[in-house]
């Protein structure tokens, strides 16, 4: 017995009359009562009893009605949430993200929530390496990460979105930030800078912003005064809230560390910058929630969103 035959017969059930059913059907009366007839010697019973006028369903009749229309209506269910599923409405989107781009996640997730409410997130922080371990593995769709990606994965093997560029700022102890210049100005200049305490972020894999901030102390003609290498942004924030030391980080990374004991300035005579980007293996096929994600990015207005943070 198949799907079409089971549709045959709740017809019948319906119209209660195998003409009637073959006229809703669109099909002929001698190929409709063909089918009923095979249907009835397959399950070896008598789904309906035969009246001058009309077909009453049998106690088996009433059954396999009961279960067909069950049946059905599970496999409707089933084809709506494939459908919805390939169109990204529903189903689980893998995020991988450096703690350092976490802020730039919630609006594209609350946009996305607000016109898919079925779709569900997981969202997994880690260094590069990690990041690009589980996305080879297709433990996640997406990396949100500084670049350049610092993994073992062929930059040839990734496809990359870049996103808009993040100033680098000096994150101080509240206690510490120098006085006003003259006309005002709350910044702080490279020489000045040369003179505090610094954090780095730095592991023994993932590099580039150490080497950037040290390059352009450099360009400068000076070298930083740094105390403490750390792997972990977290750490590094709280020794500057406690008055170990300060650091010159992107400025997004502040809106996920909304500490009360730091402060942010500019560097007036600095112009470096932190790129980031959305990364995902261009020989795997998207999801469409993971398109829609994109797709976030990639109209001016998200940027505007992005840039403000």
């Amino acid at each position: 017995m198949d799907l079409k035959q089971l549709k045959y017969f709740l017809a019948i059930a319906e119209e209660r009359q195998i003409t009637r059913a073959a006229k809703l059907l669109h099909m002929e009366q001698p190929p409709l009562s063909r089918q009923l007839m095979l249907m009835e010697e397959e399950l070896g019973a008598k789904l309906f009893v035969r009246g001058r006028k009309q077909l009453t369903l049998t106690a088996a009749g009433e059954l396999l009605r009961s279960k067909a229309e069950s049946l059905l209506a599970q496999l409707d269910e089933t084809m709506l949430e494939v459908r919805e599923l390939e169109e990204g409405v529903r189903g689980t989107l893998s995020i991988g993200a450096v703690v350092s781009c976490v802020s730039i996640l919630p609006d594209p997730i609350r946009q996305l929530r607000a016109a898919y409410p079925q779709i569900t997130f997981k969202i997994t922080e880690g260094d590069h390496f990690l990041l690009g371990e589980m996305l080879e593995k297709r433990a996640i769709e997406l990396v949100v990460s500084r670049l350049p990606f610092e993994t073992g994965i062929l930059p040839a093997k990734l496809s990359t979105l870049p996103l808009p560029s993040d100033p680098y700022v000096t994150v101080f102890p509240s206690s510490w930030v120098p006085q006003p210049r003259d006309d005002g100005e709350q910044s702080i200049g490279m020489r000045e800078l040369a003179d505090y305490p610094l954090l780095t972020l730095k592991t023994d894999k993932t590099i580039r912003m150490h080497e950037q901030v040290v390059n352009e102390f450099r360009r400068h003609g000076l070298e930083p005064n740094i105390i403490c290498e750390c792997s972990s942004v977290t750490v590094i924030m709280s020794l500057i809230a406690s008055g170990i030391g300060a650091t010159v980080f992107p400025k997004s990374i502040l809106a996920s560390f909304p500490y009360g004991d730091v402060t942010m300035l500019p560097i007036r005579d600095a112009n470096f910058q932190s790129d980031i980007g959305i990364l995902w293996l261009k020989d795997h096929l998207l999801s469409k929630r993971a398109q829609h994600f994109i797709d976030y990015f990639q109209a001016p207005e998200a940027h505007n969103v992005r840039t403000n943070e």
